[in-house]
């Protein structure tokens, strides 16, 4: 993502998450924490709070096995434990790659 950019068009974020459109919008339906602008031709323009909810969405369910009900009381029952560990597994994530990353010059 890019840091100057204020919206993203459908069509960017699903090729972030390598997704359909029709997931995008699904996915905007059943979970209230998207909630996309719409322009003037009805256009979805996604924030990147629409986007880190959307990556904390795909975390629950397409990584994690969550089914869209399990996610749903996951984000309802406790949105912050969840957006935390979300971001503890990232980090651990990006220290893993720099570790492979050293281990491959050496």
């Amino acid at each position: 993502m890019s840091d100057d950019k204020l919206y993203y068009a459908i069509g960017e974020v699903a090729e972030m998450f390598n997704v359909n459109t029709s997931l995008i919008r699904f996915w905007e339906k059943e979970f209230d924490i998207i909630k996309p602008k719409k322009n003037k031709k009805g256009n979805r323009l996604f924030t990147k709070q629409d986007i880190d909810n959307f990556h904390l969405i795909f975390h629950l369910v397409k990584e994690r096995g969550f089914t869209l009900e399990g996610a749903k009381n996951k984000l309802k029952s406790s949105k912050k434990e969840t957006t935390d560990n979300f971001e503890i597994i990232q980090k651990l994530k990006n220290i893993k790659s720099f570790l492979l990353e050293l281990k491959e010059e050496l």
